[in-house]
């Protein structure tokens, strides 16, 4: 499966078919290219979906399953190898197999020892660790892992970037050092974030004003109109690149209890701006 130049055809009928839909979804979802197969259709037409350069997997726990032994003359004719899961090594399937993988159980858990439970269970398993076990030999990533999910959580929080949720250009709140209280806060009120960056010249961030450091002005009793914002806000701030993980930011966020982030390159330029609002719509808090 490792070497094949194409897809994994995973096929079988009935519960069978069922378990064999699961493993080529787990297959394609971590890695390895697969789907499954109908044998019944395949039978009657589908089984042009089967390519030179594919691998096909068949699950049939008797080994004896016509639509799934109806497939191998064709296999055979392509050179397609086949992995069987069977129940029986002396099977039909087995024997005509180029791998065959022993998935018997001692009995079904249904009390009248029918109904396929624990042998389709084995089969998942089988299934599951092949999937796992191609994931390891391809270094198949956690991020890796994200891009197939682009619509799961695991995929917001691995893949959104800060630059993807970051307020920038003029919806980010700037004012100089020298710049009044009152005019900072009607910077703050314009741009909506609850905080104002304070830059320098060059754009380089020298600190932020937040609705923390008003209150703590107010205390002091400063005037708001002739006070410098430089005298009342916060040197510094917490920072973070627009190319870091939202996921990171949002972890600043809770570790630090604040609620907003400035956005920096590697001159400390401010270059964007967001807050906790901003992280809970993109989905990764």
């Amino acid at each position: 499966m490792l070497a094949a130049s194409g897809r994994v055809v995973v096929t079988g009928m009935g519960k069978s078919g069922h378990v064999a839909g699961k493993i080529a979804a787990t297959l394609a979802s971590t890695g390895t290219p697969a789907f499954f197969l109908h044998p019944a259709e395949a039978n009657h037409g589908d089984i042009g979906m089967i390519a030179g350069g594919d691998v096909v997997v068949a699950l049939s726990y008797s080994g004896e399953t016509a639509e799934v032994l109806g497939i191998v003359p064709y296999l055979r004719r392509l050179a397609v190898p086949l992995v069987a899961l069977t129940g029986s090594d002396t099977s039909s399937l087995a024997r005509l197999a180029t791998v065959h993988l022993d998935v018997s159980v001692a009995e079904e858990a249904c009390p009248l020892n029918l109904a396929p439970t624990a042998s389709t269970t084995a089969t998942l398993a089988m299934g599951d660790a092949l999937a796992v076990a191609l994931l390891g030999m391809r270094g198949f990533t956690e991020e890796d892992f994200a891009r197939s999910h682009p619509g799961g959580s695991l995929g917001r929080r691995l893949l959104t970037r800060v630059a993807d949720v970051m307020h920038g250009d003029d919806a980010v709140p700037r004012v100089s050092p020298a710049t009044s209280v009152r005019e900072g806060l009607l910077e703050m009120s314009a741009k909506g974030l609850g905080m104002t960056t304070v830059v320098d010249a060059n754009g380089r961030l020298c600190g932020i004003f937040t609705d923390g450091d008003l209150r703590r002005a107010l205390d002091r009793r400063i005037d708001v109109h002739g006070t410098a914002i430089s005298e009342v806000m916060t040197r510094g701030g917490r920072t973070i690149g627009p190319e870091a993980l939202a996921v990171d930011a949002a972890r600043l966020v809770e570790d630090y209890r604040i609620t907003s982030l400035v956005v920096v390159d590697a001159e400390q330029r401010v270059v964007g701006a967001l807050n906790i609002h901003d992280l809970i719509r993109a989905g990764v808090m």
